[in-house]
C-alpha cells in the first residue's frame, strides 16, 4: 500500500482516522477518543466499518475543542458546548 502524501490527502473530502490526525499533528487515538465522546462527525461504512472524517469539518471541530482546552475548560465542559 503506498502511504498519501499529505499535499493528496488535503485535496480529499473525506479521511481515516490516520489521514486526519496527520493533518492536524496529533495521535490517531486522540481522533478516536474525540469521536467516541461525540464531538468528531464520522461515517463509517465498509466490511469492517472504517470510520471516514470530513476533512475540513473535523480538522475545524479539532481546532474548536484545543482552544476551549486552552481556556482551561473541561472535556464535560467541551462536550456541553459543541454538542
Amino acid at each position: 500500500m503506498i502511504k498519501s502524501t499529505l499535499t493528496k490527502t488535503k485535496e480529499r473530502d473525506f479521511l481515516k482516522m490516520s489521514e486526519l490526525a496527520e493533518l492536524n499533528g496529533i495521535r490517531p487515538s486522540t481522533i478516536k477518543f474525540y469521536s467516541e465522546l461525540g464531538l468528531l462527525p464520522f461515517k463509517q461504512e465498509g466490511e469492517r466499518l472504517a470510520r471516514y472524517y470530513p476533512a475540513k469539518e473535523a480538522s475545524q471541530r479539532l481546532k474548536e475543542i484545543f482552544r476551549l482546552k486552552e481556556k482551561g475548560q473541561t472535556i464535560d465542559e467541551i462536550i456541553k458546548k459543541l454538542k
